[in-house]
């Protein structure tokens, strides 16, 4: 969910870098403004239940990550901060810092997440792996997808030629990098082949290019809503890969599985609970924030 939901920020704030036109920029600052931050509290969720269930995992992933998980942190942070300090002046000179500032922010922060899944997947002992880099570039790639097919949703107007070429370029860089990567696990990383070749995963990989292609199709055709769907489902796709390919491991580094990892039966079923009662009370509050911020985006209304 915090993939899809600020994945889809990322993606804006790289198209913000990407485009020339102010009315575009300042309609993509005005689009994400409500929003982002909404989306963090799923990052919090992530956290904790990984802290709830699998302590030893939680421990072992934030120790051996130590310095990526205060990349990831850095990067959020500037991405949200920037957009704040950029009202602040018209000053040219101010306004050039804190628009590269956000665009840095929202390149690195999926960046940086890709490469903390794809080390996890992989059992990486550093901080730098040719699949974390990969997978790295392939969540800026779908996180730019998703913004593309957002922001048309928000335009009154439609996408721009621009913006239309780097929403299709985007897919189609993902597309490649997703080949890559399931190529690069099959033939190099021990244990995976088997995996690999399962026809889960091979499921996964065909639904992943069949909505690649419906998305290029949809966002040219000017369809942004269901463009921007395919694009979501492909990042969920992408999620239920890794922990395909991890299952029943989840914690490579060791060989940790998730049986021997989780918690006792009763926590796990307290927690089932608390689950049952607060889930969809945050599934309802996203629902109301986007439906209260639904519709295009007026020009001149500003960040």
């Amino acid at each position: 969910m915090f993939l899809w939901l600020d994945g889809t920020n990322f993606g804006m704030g790289v198209l913000y870098g990407l485009v020339d036109d102010h009315e575009t920029k300042e309609t993509i600052l005005t689009a994400l403004a409500p929003l982002w931050d909404g989306a963090e509290v799923w990052l919090v969720v992530f956290g904790g239940a990984l802290f709830a269930v699998f302590p030893d995992v939680y421990g072992g992933l934030f120790s051996g990550y130590y310095l990526l998980m205060f990349a990831i942190l850095g990067a959020l942070i500037i991405r949200g901060v920037s957009p704040e300090f950029l009202e602040q002046r018209e000053d040219a000179g101010w306004r050039r810092l804190w628009s590269s500032t956000f665009i840095l922010g929202s390149t690195l922060a999926p960046f940086f997440l890709g490469m903390f899944a794809a080390n996890w997947l992989v059992g990486a002992s550093g901080i730098i792996s040719v699949p974390g880099i990969v997978v790295g570039l392939a969540l800026v790639a779908i996180s730019t997808a998703q913004g593309a097919g957002f922001l048309g949703m928000k335009t009154a107007a439609g996408l721009d030629e621009t913006v239309t070429r780097y929403g299709l370029l985007s897919q189609v860089a993902y597309l490649v990098l997703a080949v890559v990567t399931v190529g690069y696990l099959y033939v190099a990383v021990e244990g995976m082949a088997a995996k690999v070749v399962h026809p889960v995963v091979l499921a996964l990989v065909a639904i992943t290019a069949i909505l690649g292609i419906a998305y290029l199709w949809l966002l040219r055709d000017g369809q942004y809503r269901p463009a921007f769907l395919a694009a979501g489902i492909q990042l969920f796709g992408l999620v239920a890969l890794v922990a395909v390919l991890l299952f029943p491991v989840i914690y490579p580094v060791t060989g940790l599985t998730v049986f021997e990892a989780a918690v006792s039966t009763l926590q796990l079923k307290m927690m089932t609970v608390v689950l049952a009662i607060f889930l969809p009370l945050v599934l309802l509050y996203f629902a109301v924030l986007y439906s209260a911020f639904a519709g295009p985006v007026q020009a001149g209304e500003g960040y």
